[in-house]
């Protein structure tokens, strides 16, 4: 009797643990997902506006929604951001990086975008198109509905509310991106007293970007000043000429001091010229590469 029920206990057992293994064995799997399986992740991935937008190693794609032409060469690109009231959650003085796939070979740029995160729900890039510029041309290219692939924030810079007294800027060409974001936080903020002065340098007249805006704030805040500087200006312009110089930079930049920055972000020869000429000037010579406790920062 003993042996019999001693039998029936181990059946039993058995039993139980054989139901346990099926159930497991047959229960959904949990769907696992790293930044490991791709480099690329679709912007849907991010369902939620409390969720962050961007990741800084990993590429999402934002699909291009909107394209102005500003001129013959240069376009403002509007990506929608995958939640409709999301900010794209851009430290202010940081960057983002775009990917391609050109001819088989990934290829990536750096851009500021001009819109802020009091812009929901998209973000929007200036760029001007050049001959030889591989993803500049990608974007021109684009058709509404195609995606680009963005990671980020990138950069070293970040600027906070009257961190100095004064911002001076030098900027060459679409140098001018990363200098008007922080130009629109700063006068955005009427707590932030920053005085801004830029020297904006282009070839032609109609390089230069945002000139309206740039026009418009000078007109409206008086802690901001912009002075134009061409190499083929037009008759009767009234900015320098030629090239961003030692005298227009004492001209048109705040003096060395412990409470100031200058920002430069150009072209490399640009940024290289402008460094040696601003330590000639008494400024404390930019470093190779940039922190952001440097007088002299170069993006």
């Amino acid at each position: 009797m003993a042996a019999s029920q001693s039998d029936a206990l181990t059946y039993i057992l058995g039993a139980l643990l054989a139901a346990g293994i099926a159930y497991f064995m047959m229960s959904p799997k949990q769907n696992k997902s790293s930044a490991n399986d791709s480099t690329v992740v679709s912007s849907a991935e991010t369902p939620s506006s409390a969720d962050p937008v961007l990741h800084a190693s990993e590429y999402r794609k934002f699909k291009l929604s909107k394209k102005t032409q500003l001129s013959p060469n240069t376009a403002r690109y509007r990506f929608e951001l995958p939640v409709p009231h999301a900010a794209l959650g851009l430290p202010i003085g940081r960057h983002i990086q775009i990917m391609a796939v050109v001819d088989g070979k990934e290829v990536a740029r750096s851009y500021t975008p001009t819109s802020t995160d009091n812009d929901k729900g998209f973000f929007e890039l200036v760029v001007k198109t050049y001959p030889t510029g591989v993803i500049s041309s990608y974007l021109d290219k684009m058709s509404i509905g195609d995606t680009i692939n963005v990671r980020g924030p990138r950069g070293a810079f970040v600027y906070t509310p009257n961190m100095v007294r004064s911002i001076g800027m030098i900027a060459g060409g679409t140098g001018i991106t990363p200098m008007y974001q922080i130009i629109q936080h700063i006068l955005e903020n009427p707590e932030d007293k920053t005085h801004v002065s830029v020297v904006f340098a282009n070839v032609n007249e109609d390089d230069i970007l945002l000139r309206e805006h740039l026009e418009r704030w000078a007109a409206d805040h008086d802690n901001f000043d912009v002075h134009y500087v061409l190499n083929n200006p037009p008759e009767g312009w009234a900015g320098s000429i030629g090239f961003v110089t030692k005298e227009v930079i004492q001209k048109y930049m705040p003096a060395p001091a412990d409470d100031i920055k200058v920002l430069i972000c150009g072209p490399p020869p640009m940024v290289k010229a402008m460094g040696g000429c601003l330590g000639e000037l008494g400024y404390v010579p930019p470093n190779i590469i940039s922190k952001p406790i440097d007088q002299v920062f170069k993006f």
